[in-house]
């Protein structure tokens, strides 16, 4: 398969965002007060690991095969138990992820049309749903803590 110009400006624009995914979930991992917090960023970063490589296939004419779902992520059932300020700085960075979430969803959402091949289409489609769960488990989380409204 050959990119067209056009399509392979959309995967290094994907790829771009899906790289500030892993370094926004690798910093927020490092700075989080919640043990589950720092494990729920952690394996979400991994997962978003997963799509630069699958955007790379992509990139270099390949249409990778894609399974039932990405890597299975553990949410948080039960609250922190981090004092008052630490949890506000948790909530901050889940507010972020979750509105970093829901832009890169966004730009999948969009940028699927502009693809021929019905293989690539149905890539970006299972990397946006994908998108969309990590969104899910940090509401989850947001939602254990009373850190959404």
């Amino acid at each position: 398969m050959t990119l067209t110009p056009k399509e392979a400006s959309i995967i290094k624009e994907l790829r771009a965002q899906e790289q500030l995914c892993v370094e926004k979930y690798t910093r927020y991992s490092n700075e989080a007060c919640d043990g589950a917090l720092k494990n729920l960023f952690s394996q979400l970063g991994r997962n978003e690991a997963k799509h630069i490589q699958t955007l790379d296939q992509i990139a270099a004419g390949t249409v990778p095969q894609m399974g039932g779902g990405g890597e299975t992520v553990t949410v948080p059932t039960t609250p922190s138990t981090c004092p008052p300020q630490s949890k506000k700085q948790d909530a901050f960075l889940c507010g972020d992820a979750l509105s970093m979430e829901k832009h890169v969803s966004g730009e999948y959402d969009t940028f699927i049309f502009e693809f021929a091949d019905t293989g690539v289409r149905n890539v970006l489609n299972h990397i946006q749903k994908e998108e969309q769960q990590h969104g899910e488990y940090i509401w989850k989380y947001m939602s254990v803590n009373g850190m959404y409204n």
